[in-house]
């Protein structure tokens, strides 16, 4: 009986030895996979927390650039030479909701709507752009408007919305008007083919501006978004250069 009773004990101690061994194997797995997991909760934490960290140290680099910084080179924004047209429509006000057909498409001088967008917004999208009748009025008082493609890519309607925070919201600076608004096939045939953005300013000699004969729509087409061209632009044809520069 002793002698069975030692060869069994083998056996015994073998599978308890093959259990552990199981048993160590296994909880060895188990910590492997919880470390592995805490690395990438941590991980996709770190990314979490460092991805608005991010966006606003980008955002705070892209505020502090220049309008000439924005977009593309003056010589790389594929743009036409500034064409320019007798002016029309010098204090002509319409009624709100009347159809006005501008002779261009989009305008630059022309009759419109008594009152003019606010002074203060100067980046519409399709949803909340005031009438085209509207933005005229806003040209009549010296602003330059950004007419742009409702179809043009995204990253240029970004860049364009860019161009517009440089002109701060500090009160009232007339050296300030700029509105960039977008335009559909909706809106008037005629913009120009193969071009994205068209620049406009209801131009009048400083020294006359009620001298309509004097009065010049300009307009400056352009394939791509450039601060450099709007910066130039409106040097070239400032809010002074209007039919009623004094007026917001």
């Amino acid at each position: 009986m002793a002698s069975s009773k030692t060869k069994a004990e083998p056996a015994t101690g073998s599978r308890r030895d093959r259990l552990a061994s199981f048993e160590a194997a296994r909880k060895k797995d188990q910590r492997r996979r919880t470390l592995t997991l805490f690395a990438i909760c941590s991980v996709l934490a770190l990314a979490l927390l460092a991805y608005p960290l991010y966006l606003f140290v980008n955002d705070a680099r892209l505020s502090r650039r220049t309008i000439s910084e924005i977009g593309v080179s003056a010589a790389a924004a594929g743009c036409d030479p500034v064409a320019k047209n007798a002016a029309t429509g010098n204090q002509d006000h319409v009624a709100e909701g009347t159809e006005i057909p501008y002779p261009q498409s989009p305008p630059d001088s022309g009759p419109h709507y008594a009152t003019p967008a606010g002074f203060t917004k100067r980046f519409y999208n399709a949803e909340d752009r005031p009438a085209v009748g509207t933005l005229v009025h806003n040209l009549e008082h010296g602003y330059t408007i950004a007419w742009y493609r409702d179809s043009m890519p995204a990253d240029q309607i970004t860049e364009l919305e860019r161009i517009s925070k440089t002109f701060k919201d500090e009160g009232y600076r007339p050296e300030n008007k700029f509105i960039a608004a977008p335009w559909s096939e909706s809106d008037g045939p005629g913009f120009p083919a193969g071009k994205n953005v068209v620049l406009a300013h209801w131009y009048a000699d400083p020294d006359a501006p009620t001298d309509v004969a004097k009065q010049q729509g300009v307009r400056q087409a352009c394939n791509v978004v450039s601060g450099a061209v709007v910066a130039d632009f409106m040097k070239q044809y400032p809010y002074q250069a209007s039919p009623e520069p004094n007026a917001q």
